[in-house]
């Protein structure tokens, strides 16, 4: 099939890798600009740019796609380059720009997106984080009819998988970006045949994934524990759970709620309650988190154990509690 691709960071590379792979011819790829990122915040190209590049397949990065809009020049270019490479099919996997109308019109099998939730749970910018966030038993990959809705199209094809325990969002975009990848090959297979049948979403359980904003990076201690180790699971690799310290910003990697101990007093929330060879213990809202990843502000990862043999915290010292009370501890 001739398709066109849109998408930009690595959870769309692989799709856009098991595409070509599986014989489909790319005619277009389309990404968002690229943009400063790392350490060095250099100008770098985004992972599905690099592969498309590599592959010697053409490649558009309007920086929007009105053609009413702020990019009326950059969206009339994109516009003549899709017309001109005529895909059957465009496939659109964590792209980034709302497509708009004449775009999602313009082939004739439309356009298929590999959304990252089991919809319509987690419609919106970030499904894995709030999955991961909410403490859901399970996720998975839909593969959806778009349309001019937020993520409101029908349904194609999906596939579930677990969340574990202890999974980071790091590992399960890692998962899902190849359960997405086999799932497009496997629904262009049946577009082909004649076989693919779409329905509507359900009207019930839609939940929304709201982009993250910086203000939920920082740890509020007066939580429960449960709660903000899910956090700090959701939030890695980005933004990072940080908590700041006699001054000093943290970034809080991996932790395990555990049951407080017995005492004549109880601590406040973000009050150091125990230091040992694994783990700094931390007071919250209701129980304690035992912190065994922490990273300094320019620094690499570390155990807890090797971030003690620096400056270790003596206990009662406390962490900043949290954001302004104002500030919701979610984007939802």
């Amino acid at each position: 099939m001739r398709l066109a691709f849109a998408g930009t960071p690595d959870f769309a590379r692989v799709a856009l890798e098991r595409l070509a792979a599986a014989g489909h011819e790319i005619t277009l790829v389309l990404c968002q600009p690229d943009r400063p990122s790392g350490r060095g915040m250099k100008t770098q190209a985004a992972p599905v740019k690099a592969l498309a590049q590599a592959r010697g397949m053409a490649v558009a990065q309007p920086r929007g796609l009105r053609l009413d809009g702020r990019y009326t020049d950059d969206a009339a270019a994109a516009r003549a380059a899709l017309i001109a490479a005529a895909p059957e099919a465009i496939v659109v996997a964590a792209y980034g720009l709302i497509l708009p109308p004449w775009l999602l019109e313009l082939p004739r099998l439309g356009c298929i997106n590999i959304h990252a939730s089991l919809l319509p749970r987690w419609r919106g910018a970030a499904p894995v984080q709030r999955a991961n966030e909410a403490g859901d038993a399970e996720t998975g990959v839909t593969l959806m009819q778009m349309d001019a809705g937020l993520d409101t199209g029908a349904i194609l094809l999906v596939r579930t998988t677990p969340i574990a325990a202890d999974e980071t969002s790091a590992s399960l975009i890692e998962r899902l970006a190849a359960i997405g990848a086999e799932l497009a090959v496997e629904g262009l297979a049946e577009a082909t045949a004649g076989r693919l049948r779409a329905r509507p979403q359900p009207e019930s359980g839609i939940t929304y994934a709201a982009k993250i904003a910086k203000s939920e990076a920082m740890i509020d201690w007066r939580e429960p524990a449960p709660v903000i180790e899910r956090r700090l699971r959701a939030f890695d690799p980005f933004p990072g759970a940080r908590s700041v310290l006699a001054g000093e910003t943290l970034t809080c990697w991996r932790g395990e709620a555990c049951a407080p101990a017995g005492g004549a007093t109880r601590p406040v929330p973000g009050e150091i309650v125990g230091v040992d060879a694994g783990a700094i213990v931390v007071a919250c809202g209701e129980g304690w988190l035992a912190l065994t990843e922490l990273q300094r502000a320019g620094g690499r990862r570390m155990s807890a154990a090797d971030f003690l043999r620096g400056r270790a915290p003596a206990p009662g010292s406390r962490f900043q509690p949290g954001r302004d009370a104002a500030t919701p501890a979610t984007g939802r």
